[in-house]
């Protein structure tokens, strides 16, 4: 099972959008952890099966082949403060992550955390206007 946190792992395109967009968060005083990257079918569905057949929390609505992340055109971070990852999102926590929101998409990348529908703020996406049933028929980035 392949579950990336690496950069490399991701379509050229993509890469370029996250380093660039880890850099500004950088310049703006925030730290970025990568957490996820490329995932292929079977660790999508061990995502998937978490909270429903495994224990732990539901961390995904995405089946293999349903999510962003196994094109290689998706990724997730987390902002580290004083050391530690800051999943929290509301209070103080949430300007932070609107900020880190705000450079994604001037990054040209999609963020899930405007998403009206399970929301994801650590999720970015560059998907060129395709969607997942292009990528499904095997249509890529160029």
């Amino acid at each position: 099972m392949i579950n990336s946190r690496k950069l490399e792992d991701l379509h050229p395109l993509v890469q370029a959008k996250a380093r660039l967009m880890i850099e500004k968060c950088r310049q703006a005083g925030i730290d970025l952890l990568v957490t996820s990257t490329y995932r292929d079918f079977a660790s999508q569905d061990a995502l998937f099966a978490q909270g429903r057949v495994v224990p732990g929390n539901r961390v995904t609505n995405a089946r293999a082949g349903q999510s962003f992340h196994n094109y290689r055109v998706a990724f997730d971070v987390v902002p580290v403060v004083h050391g530690k990852p800051m999943w929290e999102t509301v209070g103080a926590s949430a300007q932070v992550w609107k900020q880190i929101g705000d450079i994604g998409k001037s990054c040209g990348l999609e963020w899930a955390g405007d998403w009206t529908t399970f929301r994801e703020f650590p999720h970015f996406q560059y998907t060129a206007g395709l969607t997942l049933k292009d990528f499904q028929a095997g249509r890529t980035l160029p």
